[in-house]
């Protein structure tokens, strides 16, 4: 099916209510695109799921602190998923790809055809954004986000909502890159003290420039606090039986 027609199709979704035929197809196709992805991802080890913009190429100095993130987190015995698209999420992608671990990406089908990466050993293509949120966030056990747009908050604050709810285990979520980003955790603590979030929410958030800091909390907070071990005859993390 052309890409253009699966775009529209999610778009005369969400225009309102249509006659409960055109629903009932739209959830059929929905349902296959679960399905399809459950398949093709079902067999991954634990990731790790780096954010950012698809705007900042090899040109941009947070390209490079994207291939060091994607590099360390393959050190550690985690794949690498990222939306599978072009800039930083390549970057982590190229990062894990080249130090030899696991790259891994969800890419989104838009019409004006944003193609997946080319430092991947398994990806997929999905029409919806509503099951590739689901999909960056399904076999992950942290986050990494790295400088972005409206995709990349969007993402954060998924995240953020569904461990705040217990939705999702209180996995890390780490902001990387203090400059880019102070104005966000500063209004995020402004929350804090007005009370539209508690205080202990804070503590949702790890703010560094310092990738050996970030594989320090990622230590503590994914592979201890989850009982994951590196078996001798496997590349990645995998609970413990």
């Amino acid at each position: 099916m052309p890409r253009t027609t699966l775009v529209r199709d999610e778009q005369r979704f969400l225009e309102g209510p249509k006659d409960r035929l055109r629903e009932l197809i739209f959830s059929f196709k929905a349902q296959y695109y679960f399905i399809k992805a459950f398949r093709k991802m079902h067999f991954l080890g634990p990731c790790v799921t780096v954010f950012g913009s698809a705007r900042f190429d090899e040109t941009h100095t947070v390209y490079e602190d994207a291939k060091s993130i994607g590099a360390a987190l393959a050190g550690m015995g985690f794949a690498v998923m990222t939306g599978g698209g072009p800039g930083l999420m390549e970057a982590a992608n190229r990062g894990a790809y080249e130090a030899g671990g696991y790259s891994v990406g969800c890419n989104i089908v838009l019409p004006e055809e944003q193609a997946p990466n080319r430092y991947l050993h398994k990806w997929i293509d999905i029409p919806y954004f509503f099951i590739r949120k689901v999909m960056l966030m399904k076999y992950s056990y942290a986050f990494v986000v790295l400088p972005g747009g409206l995709g990349t908050l969007d993402e954060l604050f998924e995240a953020l909502t569904l461990i705040q709810n217990k939705v999702i285990e209180h996995f890390p979520v780490i902001l990387f890159g203090s400059d880019y980003h102070r104005e966000l955790y500063e209004h995020i603590q402004h929350m804090a003290r007005e009370e539209s979030i508690a205080e202990e929410d804070l503590d949702l958030l790890f703010l560094t420039d310092s990738v050996e800091e970030m594989k320090a909390h990622l230590n503590r907070f994914a592979i201890k606090k989850f009982g994951l071990v590196k078996r001798a005859y496997k590349k990645h993390w995998w609970l413990a039986e």
